[in-house]
């Protein structure tokens, strides 16, 4: 796994580099300028005969620019640049002499430029924040009307890497970075193209930094299955919800707790819901409730058969609800709070002994956390931090990009996914995904980062079949089995690259 950095955590870790390790700046540079060069010729193949133009800042963002024009020099390129400032780096004015020496050609900002395969942001850096100014955004404006392909340098010229605010910037193909993703990449995905992360020879250190969830850490954590097994040990799943007219909430929650794996599930739901689940999903247990007290004794039987609870798909909000979650929550089985139990407010959830995980989309965090609601806005990072450590349960915070915090350790970010997610009922699919793997045995975090993991890469894939605009939870459930044969055999990165993020599928 990789880190999800801030800008300021990126400094300190190339600080460290330099520093404490004693790796030159010249070294770093010179890995990053030519593992950009490799994915861009990877990406662009046959385009860059057309040329390649540099645009290139004063800062060592520049210097990796001049490497990377260097190195496509040498392929036989024809290689541009174009500056903005003079003030350059040491690091980046040796690169830059070494790049003109070698036949990189020097171009004018105002003058006429050449039709090119591809253009190189390598403007700003990591730790550029605020407004674009002076010749940078005079320079950034004439590469984002330029119409050739972008291919940006740890990040797009305008993109603030820590926050993902977006000051106009200029809109990638793809984006290398280095060591590890910037929180800025995955909250500003539509600007950043296919994210590549490649090593330069970060030294490890100690940190707290959150790491990004990805398909082999997925293939290590997904719970294996044996020969001997039998239905009891797949883990049993009990998911409570499913009021009159909600009947598909908890049908979606049961249904996915079985495609995950479970070996059992039984849904304790209202009549005309158990009625539509014995019609479409006849492998589930079912248990009759009023959902009006967790003193009902066959509600009572059903939790103390689960491995796991699921509680809240289709539950609805009423005083009574709320009492049952609270009833429902005393017990020590590990449980998932989904939707309307979210709303049965923190008092329930520190009733508690056992594991608990929260699944609040952005709405509900600002209901059940109302004063960390601005926090969630400006900073989903910290925001969801600091609700794991007040609730003192596992917070999925939903959303681009999900965050999945527990207090103590650090925090599992998601970025799979597609808006075709981002329709009623996928909350309820999670939910039952989390609680499979609860029942499982995983502890809370890896159970919720798997589960957010898994929908993520099945909404992909759905996309893919039906568009993203189309796609339905249904055909996020259809898609899971491809996503748990894929993780089966998960290929081992290529080196220098760690990690590649394709760009969401939008139709």
């Amino acid at each position: 796994m990789i880190p999800v950095l801030t800008a300021a955590q990126a400094a300190a870790w190339d600080a460290a580099a330099r520093t404490a390790h004693g790796i030159p700046g010249r070294v770093l540079m010179d890995a990053a300028g030519r593992a950009v060069a490799q994915v861009v010729a990877d990406t662009f193949g046959a385009a860059l005969s057309q040329g390649v133009l540099l645009a290139a800042g004063p800062g060592n963002n520049g210097g990796d620019g001049w490497v990377a024009a260097r190195a496509l020099r040498a392929m036989g390129l024809r290689v541009l640049a174009v500056e903005a400032g003079e003030r350059r780096s040491p690091d980046g004015e040796a690169n830059r002499a070494l790049a003109l020496a070698a036949g990189v050609e020097s171009v004018a900002p105002d003058g006429q430029w050449p039709a090119v395969g591809v253009v190189l942001d390598a403007l700003l850096g990591t730790g550029a924040t605020g407004a674009l100014r002076g010749g940078i955004a005079t320079l950034a404006q004439r590469v984002a009307a330029f119409g050739a392909p972008v291919a940006a340098i740890d990040g797009p010229t305008g993109l603030d890497l820590s926050t993902g605010y977006a000051w106009d910037p200029i809109r990638a193909r793809v984006t290398v970075t280095f060591g590890g993703v910037r929180r800025g990449h995955l909250v500003g995905r539509d600007w950043c193209g296919r994210i590549v992360v490649v090593d330069i020879g970060f030294p490890s250190i100690e940190n707290d930094w959150p790491m990004l969830v990805d398909d082999r850490w997925a293939h290590d954590t997904l719970p294996p299955f044996h020969s001997a097994m039998h239905k009891g040990d797949r883990g049993k799943v009990l998911v409570v919800g499913g009021d009159e007219g909600m009947a598909g909430a908890a049908i979606h929650a049961a249904r996915a707790a079985l495609v995950a794996g479970a070996g059992m599930v039984k849904l304790a739901a209202s009549d005309a819901t158990l009625q539509a689940a014995n019609e479409t999903l006849p492998d589930a247990l079912t248990v009759r409730t009023t959902l009006g007290s967790s003193e009902d004794r066959e509600l009572a039987d059903a939790v103390a058969w689960a491995d796991a609870v699921v509680v809240g798909p289709g539950l609805g909000r009423s005083k009574e609800r709320g009492r049952l979650v609270r009833g429902l929550l005393k017990t020590a089985k590990p449980a998932v709070i989904d939707a309307d139990a979210l709303h049965a407010g923190a008092d329930s959830w520190g009733t508690k002994d056992g594991l608990r995980v929260l699944t609040p989309h952005p709405g509900e965090f600002a209901a059940a956390f109302p004063h960390l609601a601005d926090l969630s806005r400006e900073d989903r990072f910290a925001a969801a931090e600091r609700a794991a450590v007040e609730s003192g349960a596992t917070v999925l915070l939903k959303g681009v990009p999900t965050v999945v915090a527990t207090g103590g350790t650090r925090s599992l970010v998601i970025a799979a996914g597609t808006p075709a997610l981002a329709t009623g009922g996928s909350g309820d699919v999670l939910s039952g995904f989390i609680g499979a793997f609860l029942a499982r045995g995983l502890g809370a975090q890896r159970a919720a980062g798997l589960a957010a993991h898994a929908m993520g890469r099945a909404a992909e894939r759905a996309a893919v079949i039906n568009s993203a605009r189309a796609a339905r939870p249904a055909d996020v459930l259809a898609s899971a089995p491809d996503v748990w044969k894929h993780w089966a055999e998960v290929a081992r990165p290529r080196l220098p690259i760690l990690a590649e993020l394709d760009p969401p599928i939008l139709e």
